[in-house]
């Protein structure tokens, strides 16, 4: 886990976003985006030792708070420029909510999206009315390729997040969470790109400059601890995380000037963290939240002592893809201890496989897969190898399991 140095600026510096620009985008807003619930987690409070609040903008419209900042950029368009129409690069969010902005103010939209994009946002972004074009292989080519479209069609260019009227667009989550959470003395935020946390650090450390504002990048995908040491934004040379949605190779121009001088500490989780954080949210929460949407609760996971309270999360988005899901859940229950795996030797009878399952429901572990091997060398003529995987109750559990079948006269090999 890294941090970055404290902010080297006040509010009253001149940056490009401000809060006027925040509360206009407010306004604009109203009718448009829902002013998302907050909900208190019992769990995470006890685990912090301070109230703890999830800002669920997975709720938001499209499923994250990306049509915030899509829908005041267009309707700030000119007549003219929205004739032309509009086009953006995504693999996901920022698809759908350009998507469903552009529909919403009568503009044509064509979204490039890369050729592997989960089918699910894909039909999504599609259904909110846009018109998709797959190209490319990863975001990087599919933003090149949505750059020249512009350019050959004169449609207009929606970034992501490197725009002010994007950054004050959604810095409107940050007035609505101030409201629903005045006593909040920490919050913490997903970080790719940055739009995010710039359009919130805008607003709340005007409103409440004591406020800590904390920004969570994965380990993998990190741009902003190297691009805050050296005082410019800084490209890395390769990214890789599960959280697609903050896989973000350098940060933008317009949020890394308003990071740099409101933001109080970046920090990096791991991909397990990322894994148990989803898992979490899933199970005790009950609410469905993309990796990326997590990285503020894996923060939390990773260090829940070193954060002052009452504290407020925010849960980004909700876009997982079904298979993305199953595989990072997998991943998050082996990461919390939950997933058990042992080889075996058995005597090569007739039997004996049963009496090891019998062993295994008395000790109230469920098998997930077995398979044998009979003819490594190092088995004698008598005996089997048997490699076992097995859901448990968590890492207690895990070691209750293995010394028990030990003690059951078992060898475990692994």
């Amino acid at each position: 886990m890294a941090s970055s140095a404290p902010p080297r600026a006040t509010p009253g510096s001149e940056l490009p976003v401000c809060l006027d620009d925040v509360r206009r985008a407010h306004k604009t807003l109203s009718g448009i985006a829902r002013t998302t619930t907050v909900e208190g987690s019992r769990h995470l409070s006890s685990l912090v030792g301070a109230p703890v609040h999830l800002k669920c903008e997975n709720l938001q419209r499209t499923g994250s708070f990306k049509l915030r900042g899509a829908y005041v950029r267009i309707a700030g368009l000119s007549a003219q420029e929205r004739r032309r129409g509009v086009v953006a690069a995504s693999a996901g969010n920022h698809a759908q909510g350009v998507a469903l902005a552009a529909s919403l103010l009568g503009v044509a939209s064509t979204v490039f999206m890369p050729v592997g994009a989960p089918l699910p946002k894909v039909a999504a972004t599609r259904e909110y009315g846009a018109r998709v074009r797959m190209h490319g292989q990863v975001v990087d080519e599919t933003l090149e390729a949505a750059k020249e479209y512009a350019y050959a069609t004169g449609a207009v260019f929606i970034h992501p997040f490197d725009h002010p009227d994007v950054v004050a667009g959604q810095g409107t989550l940050g007035l609505e969470l101030l409201e629903q959470c005045p006593e909040v003395r920490t919050v913490v935020v997903g970080v790719g790109g940055g739009g995010l946390l710039a359009g919130m650090a805008v607003a709340i450390k005007a409103l409440r400059p004591d406020v800590r504002l904390v920004g969570v990048q994965a380990e993998g995908a990190a741009a902003y601890p190297p691009s805050l040491a050296a005082g410019r934004p800084t490209a890395l040379e390769s990214a890789s995380t599960m959280a697609d949605g903050i896989k973000v190779g350098r940060p933008g121009d317009v949020p890394f000037r308003i990071i740099d001088a409101l933001v109080d500490e970046i920090r990096t989780v791991s991909e397990d963290a990322l894994s148990r954080a989803l898992l979490l949210c899933l199970e005790r929460a009950k609410l469905v939240v993309e990796p990326a949407g997590a990285s503020s609760l894996a923060a939390l996971l990773s260090a829940p002592k070193s954060f002052e309270g009452p504290l407020a999360a925010v849960l980004s988005g909700g876009n997982v893809d079904p298979l993305v899901l199953q595989r990072t859940l997998r991943h998050g229950m082996a990461a919390a201890g939950r997933y058990l795996s042992l080889r075996l030797r058995l005597s090569d009878r007739p039997g004996a496989l049963a009496a090891l399952m019998s062993e295994l429901s008395t000790a109230d572990a469920n098998v997930l897969d077995v398979s044998h091997v009979r003819t490594d060398p190092r088995l004698g003529l008598d005996e089997v190898e048997v490699e076992l995987h097995l859901e448990t109750k968590g890492p207690e559990h895990c070691v209750e399991v293995a010394s028990g079948l030990r003690a059951a006269g078992y060898t475990v090999v692994s």
